[in-house]
């Protein structure tokens, strides 16, 4: 097959798991190639898996309900601090300073959630950020940036 075709295919298959994630609450990758077969691409769970990593689609915890979303679903693209900081209340417990870093901790399956938050519209004194399954690290340019940083967190996490 000629490589335009098989990119052709390949972009019209990410448009159909695309509209499939914003449709449905989708938890398991077998659910996508099922859904996906459905609509006609014969794909496997090894692709699936690409395609989710490609689209930076992120499984999260709603209600008790693990769920696969993108990133522009989560509503944090907008830089304003009042998005950040609803997020932070419902998703961050923790945020402490440790060298040039930040720390936050969250429920299991949540970091990501504010990871590309985070990455979408970070703070001038963020660097980069590391997700794990319920912590983040937050690389900052100095300590003391780290620390302010920690602090101003922490404030939004009490309210």
């Amino acid at each position: 097959m000629h490589k335009n075709c098989m990119t052709g295919a390949r972009n019209k298959r990410l448009a159909a798991l695309t509209a499939l994630l914003r449709r449905h609450s989708l938890t398991r990758q077998d659910e996508l190639v099922t859904a996906l077969r459905e609509a006609g691409y014969e794909v496997t769970q090894a692709t699936v898996s690409r395609d989710l990593d490609q689209l930076g689609a992120i499984k999260i915890r709603r209600g008790g309900e693990t769920r696969y979303t993108l990133p522009d679903q989560l509503g944090a693209a907008r830089s304003d601090d009042g998005r950040l900081r609803s997020l932070f209340a419902e998703w961050v417990r923790v945020a402490e300073p440790a060298a040039n870093l930040v720390v936050l901790k969250t429920p299991p399956g949540s970091a990501h959630l504010v990871g590309v938050a985070l990455d979408t519209a970070p703070p001038a004194a963020v660097v980069g950020t590391i997700s794990g399954d319920d912590t983040l690290f937050i690389a900052c340019r100095s300590p003391a940036e780290a620390a302010a940083l920690a602090e101003e967190w922490q404030g939004w996490l009490r309210g």
